[in-house]
């Protein structure tokens, strides 16, 4: 009996175990070891020299290139994940209706997530907002005076924001099941008692579905302190740094000028970020959150 439960064991060990070789080599090493060279000085063609926390202390005193790619990624996270969710939040009611074709409608405004962050979508809005673009063009036909989205500094990293708009395709179908989980017997309560359409949307179907908006924040923001390949393909960093976000400045601390020690000062740096939002949105969750259960996480 003994025998069969190791063997059973050994079995689930053999069967884990890609997976247990995948996170040791890559994700806890590469986490480990971008910690340790955050503490070095290290160019790739040198070994790497220990020197503490002068990299982070470098970056919070003596970088000011640091600080504007940290109000710039601030700026665009506080715009681009309330207003991607608020679109497909938008879209999926629109798309929770019974009509014909329904399904087709649902695909088509899903297909453009299927492309998201990649390098063709950012080449391809850059085109479209280009001084001669498809957009200013369109402008022009209205008598309207062009405008530059990508040259200046106001409107280069409202253009760029724009494309997550457009790029709400996972959070849109997570609105989408939750929605047709909303009990129905509800609404018709509610119609019974006389109440409006806002009056149904903010107490029946925004509690109903607050734990996927709940998840959908959490999973917006960390990509937004994450992101780089809109900015980096369509402005470079934009007009005097304006679409400068952190993800640009570990591209280029690490690649251009091959500071690794200092590039993963500031990885550290965004993951430290992304811990204390992830953290204090579920400190607050059990205030706006609500279960069915009425248990929390």
């Amino acid at each position: 009996m003994k025998r069969k439960l190791k063997r059973k064991q050994y079995m689930g060990l053999l069967f884990i175990m890609p997976w247990v070789i995948g996170f040791l080599v890559l994700q806890l090493y590469p986490l480990v070891s971008s910690f340790y060279f955050s503490l070095t000085e290290y160019n790739i063609m040198s070994k790497p020299e220990f020197i503490g926390l002068q990299n982070y202390k470098k970056l919070l005193t003596a970088d000011n290139d640091f600080w504007n790619s940290l109000r710039v990624t601030v700026i665009y996270t506080v715009f681009t994940v309330p207003g991607k969710l608020i679109v497909a939040l938008m879209v999926a009611m629109v798309m929770n209706k019974n009509m014909k074709g329904i399904n087709a409608i649902r695909t088509i405004y899903y297909l453009p997530s299927l492309f998201g962050g990649s390098i063709a979508v950012s080449i391809l809005w850059k085109l479209m907002f280009q001084d001669q673009g498809i957009v200013n063009s369109i402008l022009n036909v209205f008598h309207i005076p062009s405008v530059q989205w990508l040259g200046s500094t106001k409107m280069a990293l409202p253009t760029i924001i724009l494309l997550n708009f457009w790029q709400f395709g996972s959070a849109f179908v997570m609105f989408l099941a939750a929605l047709k989980n909303v009990p129905a017997d509800l609404y018709e309560a509610a119609d019974i008692d006389g109440a409006g359409g806002m009056t149904k949307f903010f107490r029946i179907t925004l509690p109903q579905i607050s734990s996927i908006i709940f998840f959908n924040v959490i999973m917006q923001t960390i990509t937004a302190l994450q992101s780089f390949a809109g900015p980096m393909v369509i402005t470079g960093g934009g007009p005097l740094k304006s679409t400068y976000v952190l993800g640009l400045k570990l591209y280029t601390e690490a690649f251009s000028y091959y500071k690794m020690g200092y590039a993963c000062a500031v990885s550290w740096i965004i993951f430290i970020m992304i811990t204390i939002v992830t953290l204090v949105l579920f400190r607050f969750s059990s205030m706006v959150v609500y279960y069915e259960d009425g248990g929390d996480f």
